[in-house]
C-alpha cells in the first residue's frame, strides 16, 4: 500500500503549528519553516503531531495545517499527518481529511482518555481503523499521553498488515524499541520518538527518528544521520552527547511544544513562539537559556 521509503538514519520534524498575532494559524509561517527544513535536508514533515498542539487546532486548522504542509514540501519529502482521535470514525474522518490535503501518511495513536484495559481492545481499534484506512498508517506509541503502551502481541499483529507500515515510539523506553525491531518484519519502519535516545537505538536497528528538536537544529541532525550511515561512531556520538542530549534535556523542563517554538523563534524560523492554552510560554530567563543551548548545539557542528 506504501511507496513510502525513509534511508537508515532518517529524521523527520513534528512540525510545530505558528500562531499569529491574532492567535489564528499562520499559515505562511508555517510554509516558510517547512521550506526551511526540507532545504535543511530533514527526511520528512510531520504536522498535526503532539509538538504541533494538534489537540488544540480545529478540525478546519487540521486540514489547514497539512494542506499547507504539503504544499510547501511539494513532493519533495514525504508528509505524514497526525490523525489521533479518541473514535474509529474520528480517526478515520482525519485520515480522510489528510488525504484530501495531500499527505502521503497517516499517524494513529491508541485512544486517550478511555484506556482500553487490554490488548484485545487494542487490536479490535486498530484493526477497525485499518480496515478503511485510506492512506498508509504509522502507528505513534505515547504511553505518557495516551494512558498505556501499544502492546507488544498487538504491534506484533499490526505490522503484518499492509495498511500499517510503520511505528513511531515515544515510550522512552530502549527496551520496548527493541521488541518492535525484533517482534516486526524488515520493511516495517521503526522510528525513535525520543530525540536524546536516536542515537542509543540506533545499534538496535531502528530506521531513523521524528524529532521535535530537528525542526530547530536540523543540521545537527542531518550530520548524525550521515554519520550513522558512514559508520563514524565517535562523530555520532559527539553529536548526540555534545549537542542533541543537552538541549533535550532543557526543553524537556518546559514542555516540548512551547519550548520548540522558542527555540525554533530564536532561530529565525518561525516569527512568534506564541502557544495556545493549556500550554504556556516559557519565562525570560529559561528562554535565554534555551537559545543558549540552540547556539552551543551549533558550535558542535
Amino acid at each position: 500500500m506504501s511507496d513510502i521509503e525513509f534511508q537508515y538514519g532518517a529524521v523527520s520534524p513534528p512540525i510545530v503549528t505558528p500562531f499569529d498575532a491574532d492567535g489564528d494559524v499562520d499559515v505562511d509561517a508555517l510554509a516558510s519553516h517547512v521550506s526551511t527544513l526540507v532545504d535543511a535536508g530533514l527526511d520528512g514533515m510531520v504536522p498535526c503531531g503532539t509538538t504541533g498542539e494538534f489537540a488544540s487546532l480545529t478540525d478546519a486548522e487540521r486540514r489547514a495545517v497539512v494542506e499547507t504542509t504539503a504544499e510547501a514540501a511539494d513532493g519533495r519529502v514525504p508528509v505524514i499527518a497526525g490523525a489521533a482521535d479518541t473514535t474509529v470514525s474520528g480517526v478515520l474522518d482525519r485520515l480522510r481529511a489528510a488525504d484530501a490535503a495531500g499527505a502521503d501518511a497517516g499517524l494513529v495513536t491508541l485512544p486517550y482518555y478511555h484506556n482500553s484495559t487490554a490488548p484485545a481492545g487494542q487490536r479490535a481499534f486498530l484493526d477497525a481503523v485499518a480496515d478503511d484506512a485510506p492512506l498508509p498508517l504509522f502507528l505513534y506509541d505515547i504511553p505518557s499521553t495516551v494512558g498505556e503502551p501499544i502492546d507488544p502481541d498487538v504491534l506484533a499483529a499490526a505490522a503484518e498488515r499492509e495498511a500499517i507500515v510503520g511505528l513511531k515510539d515515544t515510550s522512552g523506553d530502549i527496551s520496548a524499541i527493541d521488541t518492535a525491531v525484533d517482534r516486526t518484519p524488515d520493511e516495517f519502519t521503526v522510528f525513535q520518538g525520543v530525540d536524546a535516545l536516536l542515537y542509543p537505538s540506533a545499534s538496535l536497528g531502528v530506521d531513523g527518528g521524528i524529532h521535535a528538536l530537528s525542526q530547530v537544529i536540523p543540521e545537527v541532525f542531518v550530520a548524525l544521520g550521515e554519520a550513522l550511515r558512514a559508520g563514524d561512531d565517535d562523530r555520532a556520538l559527539t553529536l548526540h552527547r555534545e549537542a542533541i542530549a543537552p538541549l533535550f534535556d532543557r526543553c524537556g523542563d518546559h514542555g516540548f511544544a512551547p519550548a520548540t517554538k522558542v527555540a525554533a523563534a530564536h532561530r529565525g524560523f518561525i516569527p512568534d513562539p506564541a502557544v495556545r492554552p493549556p500550554l504556556t510560554l516559557p519565562d525570560e530567563a529559561a528562554r535565554e537559556a534555551i537559545a543558549a543551548d540552540v547556539d552551543a548545539a551549533l558550535d558542535v557542528i
